[in-house]
């Protein structure tokens, strides 16, 4: 004797399509959601560009207190370059400002900024501040310790 199955007349499942349909309409409007908490393009660029210099001004840091020697850090804000020691240099894209605040018996030349680490850590000190219209990042390098940090800036029109 078969066993008897229960009729499954009336019911019906989601199909694959309505499935991934409703997968894509939740990933685009993640997407969304995401960009306009975070700022968006424009906000990861500067936020990932003002890490790149905190990161190469921690490593000019380390590199004098390694060498025993000074090391010396230079941006250039017109033209949007980093240098820093060992031939590292790179690019600052041209949609953030770029500022600089620093001493001027160290300033390699006129429109240059320059912050020295010395072997025991210290460094002129300095700041560097990327920004984008009204959002701006601060990198901060302390005179007395080298210490590098990275905070949110309050912009100035």
């Amino acid at each position: 004797m078969r066993a008897r199955r229960p009729a499954m007349h009336g019911q019906r499942g989601v199909s694959l399509l309505e499935m991934l349909l409703v997968v894509a309409l939740i990933a685009a409007m993640s997407l969304l959601a995401a960009g306009a908490l975070g700022g968006g393009f424009a906000g990861m660029q500067l936020r990932s560009s003002a890490k790149e210099i905190a990161a190469q001004l921690r490593f000019t840091r380390t590199h004098a207190i390694a060498t025993g020697e000074p090391q010396r850090f230079v941006i250039d804000p017109g033209a949007h370059r980093w240098q820093a020691p060992d031939g590292r240099e790179g690019e600052i894209p041209e949609a953030l400002g770029v500022r600089f605040y620093g001493a001027r018996q160290v300033q390699p030349s006129r429109g240059e900024g320059a912050i020295v680490f010395f072997p025991d850590g210290a460094s002129t000190g300095g700041r560097v501040q990327l920004s984008r219209e009204q959002a701006g990042w601060n990198v901060d390098v302390a005179w007395l310790t080298g210490q590098v940090r990275l905070r949110r800036a309050q912009v100035q029109p």
